[in-house]
Protein backbone atom coordinates (compact mmCIF):
# COMPACT_ATOMS: atom_id res chain seq x y z
CA UNK A 1 0.00 0.00 0.00
CA UNK A 2 1.27 3.79 -1.12
CA UNK A 3 1.69 5.53 1.97
CA UNK A 4 -0.96 8.70 2.47
CA UNK A 5 -0.51 12.20 3.72
CA UNK A 6 -3.14 14.15 4.54
CA UNK A 7 -2.49 17.85 3.68
CA UNK A 8 -4.21 20.60 5.40
CA UNK A 9 -5.14 24.20 3.64
CA UNK A 10 -6.12 27.40 4.64
CA UNK A 11 -6.96 29.23 2.21
CA UNK A 12 -4.26 30.59 -0.93
CA UNK A 13 -2.58 33.60 -0.99
CA UNK A 14 0.09 34.34 1.73
CA UNK A 15 -1.50 36.92 3.21
CA UNK A 16 -5.22 35.64 3.74
CA UNK A 17 -4.50 31.87 2.87
CA UNK A 18 -2.50 28.75 2.72
CA UNK A 19 1.25 29.69 1.20
CA UNK A 20 1.16 28.95 -2.19
CA UNK A 21 5.19 28.12 -3.00
CA UNK A 22 4.89 25.96 0.75
CA UNK A 23 1.96 24.20 -0.20
CA UNK A 24 3.08 23.31 -3.71
CA UNK A 25 6.86 22.29 -2.34
CA UNK A 26 5.15 20.28 -0.02
CA UNK A 27 2.85 18.44 -2.68
CA UNK A 28 6.09 18.32 -4.92
CA UNK A 29 8.01 16.61 -2.94
CA UNK A 30 5.02 14.12 -1.60
CA UNK A 31 4.85 12.99 -5.62
CA UNK A 32 8.69 12.67 -5.75
CA UNK A 33 9.10 10.35 -3.05
CA UNK A 34 6.21 8.56 -4.36
CA UNK A 35 3.44 9.38 -1.61
CA UNK A 36 -0.30 9.38 -1.74
CA UNK A 37 -1.63 12.87 -0.36
CA UNK A 38 -5.02 14.53 -0.30
CA UNK A 39 -6.03 18.29 0.28
CA UNK A 40 -8.74 18.88 3.02
CA UNK A 41 -9.81 22.70 4.36
CA UNK A 42 -12.17 24.24 6.35
CA UNK A 43 -15.48 24.79 4.90
CA UNK A 44 -15.78 28.55 6.54
CA UNK A 45 -15.71 32.18 5.19
CA UNK A 46 -12.06 33.89 5.21
CA UNK A 47 -11.22 35.99 8.07
CA UNK A 48 -10.93 38.97 5.19
CA UNK A 49 -9.69 39.36 2.09
CA UNK A 50 -6.10 40.92 1.03
CA UNK A 51 -5.56 42.21 -2.21
CA UNK A 52 -1.77 40.68 -2.45
CA UNK A 53 -0.69 43.28 -4.73
CA UNK A 54 -1.08 46.25 -2.63
CA UNK A 55 -1.30 44.30 0.92
CA UNK A 56 -4.04 46.01 1.98
CA UNK A 57 -7.35 44.52 3.08
CA UNK A 58 -10.30 44.52 0.65
CA UNK A 59 -12.88 45.70 1.94
CA UNK A 60 -16.64 44.18 1.39
CA UNK A 61 -14.74 40.79 -0.45
CA UNK A 62 -15.82 37.64 1.20
CA UNK A 63 -13.94 34.80 0.29
CA UNK A 64 -14.45 30.68 1.44
CA UNK A 65 -11.62 28.88 2.69
CA UNK A 66 -12.07 25.74 0.68
CA UNK A 67 -13.22 27.60 -2.43
CA UNK A 68 -9.83 29.25 -2.31
CA UNK A 69 -8.02 26.01 -1.04
CA UNK A 70 -9.36 24.43 -4.42
CA UNK A 71 -7.24 26.32 -6.28
CA UNK A 72 -3.96 25.37 -5.38
CA UNK A 73 -5.38 21.34 -4.90
CA UNK A 74 -6.36 21.75 -8.37
CA UNK A 75 -9.87 21.00 -7.25
CA UNK A 76 -9.10 17.99 -5.61
CA UNK A 77 -10.15 18.99 -2.08
CA UNK A 78 -12.30 17.68 0.51
CA UNK A 79 -13.87 19.41 3.63
CA UNK A 80 -11.69 19.36 6.54
CA UNK A 81 -14.77 17.64 8.49
CA UNK A 82 -14.31 14.36 6.37
CA UNK A 83 -10.79 13.68 7.48
CA UNK A 84 -10.37 10.57 9.35
CA UNK A 85 -7.10 10.16 10.76
CA UNK A 86 -7.21 6.09 10.27
CA UNK A 87 -7.09 6.60 6.66
CA UNK A 88 -3.59 8.58 6.59
CA UNK A 89 -0.24 7.70 7.69
CA UNK A 90 0.62 11.08 8.61
CA UNK A 91 -0.63 14.88 8.30
CA UNK A 92 1.42 18.29 7.27
CA UNK A 93 0.05 21.79 7.38
CA UNK A 94 1.80 24.35 5.49
CA UNK A 95 1.94 27.99 6.71
CA UNK A 96 0.67 31.49 5.37
CA UNK A 97 -1.49 33.86 6.70
CA UNK A 98 -4.33 31.46 6.54
CA UNK A 99 -3.04 29.61 9.83
CA UNK A 100 -3.09 32.48 12.05
CA UNK A 101 -6.44 33.79 10.44
CA UNK A 102 -8.83 30.92 9.58
CA UNK A 103 -7.64 27.43 11.18
CA UNK A 104 -6.92 29.94 13.89
CA UNK A 105 -7.37 33.47 15.55
CA UNK A 106 -4.13 33.88 16.74
CA UNK A 107 -3.38 37.06 14.08
CA UNK A 108 -6.07 38.87 16.63
CA UNK A 109 -5.51 37.05 20.10
CA UNK A 110 -2.32 35.67 20.05
CA UNK A 111 -1.19 33.61 22.73
CA UNK A 112 -4.96 33.69 23.81
CA UNK A 113 -5.47 32.31 20.12
CA UNK A 114 -8.00 29.16 19.79
CA UNK A 115 -8.08 26.71 16.91
CA UNK A 116 -10.69 25.66 15.15
CA UNK A 117 -12.95 23.02 16.14
CA UNK A 118 -12.75 20.60 12.59
CA UNK A 119 -9.31 21.03 13.21
CA UNK A 120 -8.62 19.80 16.20
CA UNK A 121 -10.78 17.27 15.69
CA UNK A 122 -9.31 16.33 12.50
CA UNK A 123 -5.76 16.33 14.53
CA UNK A 124 -6.74 14.31 17.39
CA UNK A 125 -6.77 11.20 15.51
CA UNK A 126 -2.72 11.34 14.23
CA UNK A 127 -1.86 12.40 17.87
CA UNK A 128 -3.68 9.50 19.66
CA UNK A 129 -2.23 7.08 17.05
CA UNK A 130 1.18 8.70 16.85
CA UNK A 131 1.44 9.25 13.49
CA UNK A 132 3.74 12.24 12.06
CA UNK A 133 2.94 15.77 12.17
CA UNK A 134 4.46 18.25 9.52
CA UNK A 135 3.88 22.07 10.78
CA UNK A 136 5.71 24.79 8.29
CA UNK A 137 6.32 28.55 9.11
CA UNK A 138 3.58 29.60 11.44
CA UNK A 139 1.80 26.82 11.60
CA UNK A 140 3.69 25.47 14.57
CA UNK A 141 2.33 28.10 16.88
CA UNK A 142 -0.20 26.34 16.60
CA UNK A 143 0.82 23.18 18.38
CA UNK A 144 0.17 23.84 21.90
CA UNK A 145 -3.40 24.25 21.26
CA UNK A 146 -3.72 21.57 19.31
CA UNK A 147 -1.78 18.98 20.60
CA UNK A 148 -0.92 19.75 24.46
CA UNK A 149 1.88 21.63 26.00
CA UNK A 150 5.57 20.35 26.70
CA UNK A 151 5.90 20.12 22.36
CA UNK A 152 8.83 21.13 20.82
CA UNK A 153 8.42 23.43 17.69
CA UNK A 154 10.03 26.04 15.66
CA UNK A 155 9.32 29.13 13.47
CA UNK A 156 12.57 30.01 13.11
CA UNK A 157 13.99 32.84 15.81
CA UNK A 158 10.73 35.04 15.71
CA UNK A 159 10.77 36.58 19.10
CA UNK A 160 7.32 37.40 19.09
CA UNK A 161 5.96 33.93 17.99
CA UNK A 162 8.09 32.40 20.10
CA UNK A 163 7.79 34.22 22.56
CA UNK A 164 3.52 33.32 21.91
CA UNK A 165 4.80 29.49 21.56
CA UNK A 166 6.17 29.50 24.83
CA UNK A 167 2.96 31.45 26.64
CA UNK A 168 0.67 28.44 25.84
CA UNK A 169 3.19 25.65 26.93
CA UNK A 170 5.10 24.74 23.82
CA UNK A 171 8.87 24.45 23.47
CA UNK A 172 10.11 26.85 20.93
CA UNK A 173 13.46 25.73 19.05
CA UNK A 174 15.93 28.17 17.33
CA UNK A 175 16.39 26.78 14.01
CA UNK A 176 17.57 28.01 10.55
CA UNK A 177 15.93 28.51 7.31
CA UNK A 178 17.09 25.12 5.40
CA UNK A 179 17.06 22.98 8.56
CA UNK A 180 14.14 21.17 10.46
CA UNK A 181 13.11 20.61 14.10
CA UNK A 182 12.09 16.88 14.93
CA UNK A 183 10.03 16.25 18.50
CA UNK A 184 10.73 12.59 18.23
CA UNK A 185 8.62 11.39 21.31
CA UNK A 186 5.19 13.64 20.14
CA UNK A 187 6.31 13.15 16.02
CA UNK A 188 6.16 16.68 15.53
CA UNK A 189 8.35 17.94 12.51
CA UNK A 190 8.60 21.86 12.23
CA UNK A 191 10.38 24.20 9.41
CA UNK A 192 9.88 27.93 9.45
CA UNK A 193 9.95 28.01 5.59
CA UNK A 194 8.93 31.31 4.43
CA UNK A 195 8.70 32.80 8.50
CA UNK A 196 12.43 33.14 6.99
CA UNK A 197 13.03 31.70 3.68
CA UNK A 198 14.22 34.83 1.26
CA UNK A 199 14.07 32.74 -1.79
CA UNK A 200 11.93 29.45 -2.69
CA UNK A 201 15.12 27.84 -3.11
CA UNK A 202 15.59 28.22 0.91
CA UNK A 203 12.17 27.45 1.53
CA UNK A 204 12.46 24.23 -0.37
CA UNK A 205 15.19 22.94 1.33
CA UNK A 206 14.38 22.71 4.81
CA UNK A 207 10.29 22.03 3.47
CA UNK A 208 12.02 18.91 1.52
CA UNK A 209 13.92 17.73 4.67
CA UNK A 210 10.53 18.02 6.33
CA UNK A 211 8.93 15.63 3.80
CA UNK A 212 11.79 13.53 3.64
CA UNK A 213 12.13 13.01 7.78
CA UNK A 214 7.91 12.46 7.85
CA UNK A 215 8.33 9.87 5.27
CA UNK A 216 11.32 8.06 7.49
CA UNK A 217 8.38 8.17 10.76
CA UNK A 218 5.64 6.52 8.89
CA UNK A 219 8.17 3.64 8.30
Amino acid sequence: MTKQVAVILAGCGVFDGSEIYETTLTLLRLDQLGIGYRCFAPDIEQLHVINHATHEVAEGQTRNVLEEAARLARGDISPLSELEADEFDAVIVPGGFGVAKNLSDFATAGDSMDVIEPLKEALAGFREDAKPIGLMCIAPVMAPRLLGEGIAVTVGHDPSVSGAISAMGGLHRSCGVEDIMVDFENRVVSTPAYMLATRISEAATGIFKLVDRIDEMMG
